[in-house]
């Protein structure tokens, strides 16, 4: 089972595994001063960050990183390319993830998205019908969009994101990472936090269950809803031979069914009597 995934959406491809999100968009720019000043605002690039080049990959190229503080003991890294791509016009690679730069990884994926060597079978259809979860088909019909990689919605059934890993190691920090960054924002605050039983994929695991209030908060994520709670369930498992972390979630006002949870929860966990 390969663990990227990925989606093309005319203009941008955005690419998921191991829990990093990245992205490639390639420009009609020459890789020239000129060409990338324009592509170095669009980016919100300044004059005054470092752009180095990376001598380790083989065609023209400039890397700029970017680190922003999340919480006190978690930083997002943006790891910019700025490429020069067979076509001599300039390919932007964006890496976003949390902790320290894996520069072996950035390579990596630099090198196969510049050589077209992403297979095929990696690329999900934009609208769905039904979704590969980490090798498994799941028929989900036309009421559900992806909002992001990896990441479905369907309206009052519920949402849920998931990556697939390598490691246990690198699925539990990405459930944790999320766990951390939703816990920092303003607008919502945590009501409840307990480790529950359930059977993910059919396997038996725990899960961190959180319930956020929104109640009197002029919140955009609650507004949409109009939603007062929102539960949230954190898993970092062993499936088919890999790891996945998932965060799956839904509203007081979806549909909740007798289990208690919301149907598309209910595709891939079950919470144990």
């Amino acid at each position: 089972m390969k663990r990227i995934k990925a989606i093309n959406n005319k203009t941008i491809i955005f690419y998921n595994v191991d829990g990093v999100d990245f992205s490639s968009q390639t420009f009609s720019n020459d890789f020239s001063e000129k060409g990338l000043k324009k592509l170095y605002k669009k980016y919100d690039i300044k004059e005054t960050d470092i752009k180095i080049k990376d001598e380790n990959l083989s065609f023209n190229n400039f890397y700029v990183a970017k680190s922003v503080n999340i919480t006190d003991n978690i930083n997002q890294v943006n790891s910019y390319y700025f490429v020069e791509n067979k076509n001599k016009t300039v390919t932007i690679i964006w890496f976003g993830y949390f902790d320290k730069v894996n520069k072996e990884f950035e390579r990596k994926y630099v090198n196969r998205i510049i050589n077209n060597e992403i297979p095929k079978d990696v690329f999900e259809a934009t609208t769905i019908g039904s979704i590969d979860f980490a090798g498994r088909k799941i028929e989900l019909g036309s009421n559900c969009y992806w909002t992001n990689i990896n990441t479905v919605q369907c309206p009052y059934y519920g949402e849920m994101n998931w990556s697939v890993h390598q490691t246990y190691e690198s699925a539990k920090n990405s459930v944790d990472n999320q766990f951390n960054v939703t816990k920092s924002k303003k607008g919502g605050k945590v009501i409840s936090e307990e480790e529950v039983d359930v059977i993910f994929e059919g396997t038996e695991t725990k899960s961190k269950k959180v319930i956020y209030d929104f109640t009197g908060v002029k919140s955009l994520l609650a507004g949409m809803s109009g939603g007062k709670t929102l539960t949230i369930y954190y898993v970092a498992c062993e499936v088919r031979g890999n790891y996945v972390s998932c965060c799956m979630s839904f509203w007081n006002n979806d549909t909740i069914t007798e289990n208690g949870l919301a149907p598309l929860l209910e595709e891939v966990m079950q919470l144990k009597k």
